[in-house]
């Protein structure tokens, strides 16, 4: 059975933009940290968040297909212990690297967002390295 669509590629189970935007609104998306909007973050922090609300998002998917087949088969719907230890199973075995998105790509897609002027540069000294002393 081919999984792969046959045009365009996997899906994602929440878009890039969306979870940025949200992101720096310090919504949590997706069960990701929580930060001050006027103070931003790092793109390194918004990508870690992105990737492993990737992570919970699949493993979540994954223990309820599970537990969809165990209804099928006749069995009883999983406990609330049982549904967040087959969740923290699938966490522990999903690799890094396993959902694409490469930090080269993050950072060029979010030049994308800061030119349509969906997200902007904070002037806060802990994040920007402009006014940090820092060499540029």
């Amino acid at each position: 059975m081919e999984l792969r669509p046959n045009q365009g590629g996997f899906l994602r189970p929440f878009g890039t933009a969306w979870f940025i935007i949200e992101f720096l609104k310090g919504n949590g998306p997706e069960d990701s940290k929580r930060i001050a909007p006027d103070v931003g973050a790092p793109m390194t922090d918004i990508h870690f968040e992105y990737k492993s609300a990737l992570h919970r998002a699949h493993a979540r998917d994954a223990a309820e297909r599970e537990e969809e087949r165990r209804i099928k088969q006749g069995g009883p719907a999983f406990t609330e212990e049982q549904y967040r230890e087959r969740l923290a199973y699938y966490l522990s075995r999903i690799p890094y690297k396993e959902l694409k998105m490469r930090y080269s790509s993050f950072t060029r897609y979010f030049g994308h967002l800061k030119r349509l002027g969906w997200v902007e540069e904070t002037n806060t000294p802990l994040l920007n390295h402009r006014n940090s002393g820092l060499p540029s």
